[in-house]
């Protein structure tokens, strides 16, 4: 169905609490994959759906280790696993090391990703710039969300990446901001990002709530359906699958 790549320039804005959430409430099927070079930690921070935990060495790896003969978009589904909650994730590299033997990888898992039928595929690829080689993932997505805190120093590394980013690329900023000055924080980061005369499909929000995110950690219930991040994370899937949503056929 559709590939959309999540990620951000510089520091630790919260990429990959913010994947997660969106998994959470996708509104159709979806795929979970930490696509980042420098090592995903999904399998550390979330339990299985039976409770148990997952297996840090299945995923990203092991497709890597079968993909060399090919990869089909179905082929995934044989290294993905099952968080608490029922979302399926493909978990990363344990460590950046082993991304040195997957740089051919990148641009297949892509286009299989691009092409998963019957779902949408959330790909968590953590900082960009740091790893060109990744860049030929990004290039099949139908759309990149760039996530930002608003302090300054973030601002400034996203406009930056604005300005180097293929023009061909339709993107989206998300700014992760304080409940307290919400719409403010946006509007501020939106006149910011619109100054740099990109074209940008939308600057929208994503509360800052530690809380909700300790929650997500745990067996997911009452409680983190009710908090901020969750609740502006279900308006900000809304928007993002409708962003991808195929086109109807004609009449």
């Amino acid at each position: 169905m559709a590939l959309i790549v999540l990620a951000a320039d510089k520091g630790a804005p919260g990429v990959t609490t913010a994947a997660t959430a969106l998994g959470a409430v996708w509104p159709r099927s979806v795929l979970l994959a930490e696509c980042d070079p420098a090592g995903g930690d999904l399998a550390y921070r979330l339990p299985a759906a039976d409770g148990g935990v997952l297996n840090p060495s299945r995923g990203l790896l092991t497709l890597g280790a079968t993909a060399r003969r090919g990869l089909q978009p179905e082929q995934m589904y044989e290294h993905t696993q099952r968080i608490v909650g029922g979302l399926d994730v493909l978990a990363g590299l344990t460590h950046g090391e082993q991304a040195a033997g997957l740089t051919w990888l990148w641009g297949p898992l892509g286009r299989a990703m691009a092409a998963l039928p019957n779902a949408d595929v959330l790909a968590d690829c953590g900082r960009l710039g740091g790893h060109p080689e990744t860049a030929e993932l990004v290039a099949e997505a139908a759309l990149v969300v760039l996530f930002t805190r608003a302090s300054l120093d973030h601002v400034a590394h996203l406009r930056e990446r604005l300005q180097v980013m293929p023009r061909s690329l339709q993107v989206a900023v998300v700014v992760i901001a304080d409940p307290r000055q919400y719409r403010t924080t946006i509007d501020e980061v939106r006149r910011i990002v619109m100054a740099t005369g990109r074209e940008i499909a939308f600057v929208t929000g994503l509360a800052h709530d530690p809380k909700g995110a300790e929650l997500l950690r745990g067996q997911w219930g009452g409680r983190l359906d009710r908090s901020l991040l969750i609740r502006t994370a279900r308006e900000l899937a809304g928007r993002l699958a409708a962003q991808v949503r195929a086109p109807e056929p004609a009449a």
